[in-house]
């Protein structure tokens, strides 16, 4: 009877289970037992680290990867939570055994949690009546404790072992849909919170310690296997910092910003905390002057807290996180280590409070609020670092004053600039500071200064901005009229402008785009006009401020639209290739085309020289016809006879006309074309 009740009660337990709202634990889980389909029923496929124990139900992500922490990681196939093999059968068919927590230790091989269950005393509570959540430290955790702590813990029994135990356990059932992230468990050691951290990658960590193996149902309750052993906290962040003799530099400064009590609230936090031997890194200079501004000195702290907790277990791949600062870090892992920033710093982790958790770090992270404008420059940008200091500029720039700082990368110093430059090392930019006025151009993708487009990255410092530059500026100092008359390619051009009476155009003050060809021959009048305004845009279009992958339409002076695409650094312009670009002007900006640009109205292209001949002759019986088409193309000939029976009647007539003879000439692009057409008429009708 007692067997019968037991199944019962377990398949109304087992079926409840699988009805509720599923956590991302249980859907990572019904994932792995997908990928296992294969292997046989209720079988999951996890990830295991090389070289570790370390076993994962792992996300797509690093499944398909390969690896997990950058380490490579082999898949192995295990029974699924809840499910036992059977010998001579395939696949895991059997549901495991329902009984107490205490017998549910041994089911889900806790056996060590379970031996000291016995020594502490604690097996008849866990056998009674109850509802309990136990959080049960896998054999591999209690190996893995200190060998000192564990002997104390056995060897006061009465007290501490029987304590510990009780901190793992809440006197009411949690499965993993009901461990939320965020939430806070009163345990059954003191009322003592546990902290609970439910991550979207499928981890569930309670005090930063991992569910290995989660939802094993039993009468009074469930256990969930962790990999280690939680300790009892009591201490908050703020605690821990005024506590712990290596942060001492730390508690000073955030006392100075006023933020040391604000890592002491019930918000829950994770904070970076740098070692004082990482302050010393940053010379006395450094600190001095963070310590000096408390705005300063307050970026500098709010960039080490994040508004989440994130346990070093959780972290199976680089992730960004966003700082109370307002600028994003990026916490990842290598191997058993974890990095920030891509840099192995972290000393110790996963220091557990009840507010948060705290990771101990060798360096200081410095935010870009919270640095002088020339401390903003990176190895990318590191050839304008070295000019700069070289001439001298930057030594002179001051603390106390707003820079606005332009930095091209270091692709855009050529051979050409290293070679030209070496008197000037800043050359243009030298100018720039000095007081010359630059123009900036703001279009739907893109801001650009002068003939330079701004790059994604731009930063802010405390005393001024960088802007990172695709290319060097280049700033204007010629007109357009100028810029084309002294190239001395572009005469003929010129000379059209001037007859056309539009060469005041590229004169007048005005932001003007002009996209020009190298020949171009006299015309109708107004046919020329309409050509040249269509050449004209009214405004400053540079090359890398056009959206690229799409047709840009840039309305000209004529009236018609512009298709201007660019791709990588080629441009286009109706599909004519612009060879030179961003030439900039006073009053606007040059680009060199190919071939002339014609409006939609205005006929293009090559004309055809056309020869006609037709000569009617012979009896009136007999008529022939001959057609001649000459032109480039070879010339065809068409031969069309009629015969028929002659009439009796003689009759003689002759008519004859000079030729007659149409000269036309037409000027289109290239080099100039001629096109002559004649019709010859000869004709004789002779009747009889």
């Amino acid at each position: 009877m007692k067997l019968l009740f037991l199944t019962a009660f377990a398949l109304i337990v087992l079926s409840s289970f699988h009805n509720v709202d599923s956590s991302a634990y249980d859907k990572i889980v019904a994932h792995s037992r997908i990928r296992a389909r294969k292997e046989g029923p209720n079988v999951c496929a996890l990830q295991q680290v090389m070289g570790t124990k370390k076993k994962y139900f792992s996300t797509c992500r690093n499944w398909y990867q390969g690896t997990i922490c950058g380490k490579k990681a082999m898949v192995l196939y295990e029974c699924c939570p809840g499910y036992m093999k059977l010998e001579g059968m395939r696949g895991c068919p059997a549901v495991a055994p329902i009984d107490h927590v205490y017998g549910s230790l041994s089911v889900v091989k806790a056996t060590s949690t379970q031996k000291y269950a016995d020594i502490s005393k604690l097996r008849p509570e866990i056998e009674g009546p109850g509802s309990f959540t136990f959080f049960a430290p896998s054999n591999e955790a209690w190996e893995l404790l200190d060998e000192e702590v564990r002997n104390a813990l056995v060897s006061n029994v009465n007290i501490e072992l029987y304590n510990a135990l009780h901190y793992h356990m809440a006197n009411k059932r949690l499965l993993t849909k009901d461990l939320r992230n965020g939430l806070t468990v009163t345990s059954m050691y003191n009322d003592l919170n546990l902290l609970v951290n439910h991550y979207s990658n499928g981890v569930v960590t309670v005090n930063c310690a991992r569910i290995i193996y989660g939802n094993q149902i039993a009468t009074n309750g469930v256990v969930h296997v962790i990999d280690r052993v939680i300790s009892a906290v009591g201490t908050t962040i703020q605690d821990t910092i005024e506590m712990d003799d290596d942060l001492t530099t730390l508690s000073d400064m955030a006392q100075n910003a006023g933020l040391l009590e604000k890592t002491g609230t019930a918000r829950t936090l994770h904070a970076l905390r740098p070692h004082h031997d990482a302050f010393d890194k940053l010379g006395g200079d450094v600190l001095e002057r963070l310590q000096s501004d408390k705005e300063i000195l307050k970026a500098l702290l709010n960039f080490h807290l994040l508004d989440s907790v994130q346990c070093s277990e959780a972290i199976m791949a680089g992730t960004s996180y966003q700082t109370l600062e307002g600028n994003n870090i990026e916490i990842g892992c290598d191997g058993d280590s974890l990095t920030v920033n891509g840099i192995k710093m972290v000393r110790k982790k996963d220091i557990v409070t009840t507010n948060g958790v705290i990771h101990l770090i060798d360096d200081v992270l410095m935010p870009d609020s919270a640095k002088q404008v020339m401390e903003l420059l990176e190895s990318s940008q590191s050839i304008f670092g070295r000019h700069g200091f070289r001439a001298g500029t930057f030594c002179c720039m001051r603390e106390d004053a707003d820079y606005t700082l332009l930095a091209p990368l270091n692709t855009a110093f050529s051979g050409e600039f290293s070679s030209r430059c070496q008197a000037h090392p800043l050359c243009f930019h030298l100018e720039t500071i000095g007081g010359k006025i630059l123009r900036v151009f703001i279009y739907r993708t893109a801001v650009c200064i002068e003939n330079s487009c701004l790059v994604r990255g731009s930063k802010e410092g405390n005393n001024g901005a960088l802007h990172l530059m695709k290319t060097f500026l280049k700033p204007a100092e010629k007109s357009m009229f100028e810029i084309l008359t002294q190239n001395g390619g572009f005469k003929i051009f010129l000379s059209l402008m001037e007859a056309a009476g539009l060469t005041d155009l590229l004169r007048q003050e005005g932001d003007f785009t002009l996209e020009q060809d190298l020949n171009m021959l006299k015309s109708d009048m107004n046919a020329l006009r309409t050509i040249l305004l269509y050449h004209i845009n009214n405004g400053v279009f540079i090359g890398g401020g056009l959206e690229t992958g799409v047709t840009n339409l840039l309305k000209s002076l004529q009236g018609s639209n512009l298709k201007v695409l660019s791709v990588k650094d080629r441009m286009e312009v109706n599909t004519v290739h612009v060879p030179e670009k961003d030439i900039m002007a006073t009053n606007g900006v040059v680009h060199f085309v190919d071939s002339v640009l014609y409006p939609a109205d205005i006929p293009v292209g090559k004309p055809t020289i056309t020869k006609v001949t037709r000569v009617i002759q012979g009896e009136p019986t007999i008529t022939k016809y001959t057609r001649v088409i000459e032109s480039e193309p070879p010339l065809p000939k068409f031969t069309r006879v009629i015969q028929g029976e002659p009439t009796i009647t003689k009759v003689t007539r002759v008519i004859e006309s000079e030729p007659t003879i149409t000269k036309v000439t037409r000027v289109i692009q290239g080099k100039p074309t001629i096109t002559k057409v004649t019709i010859s008429i000869s004709r004789v009708i002779q009747v009889i």
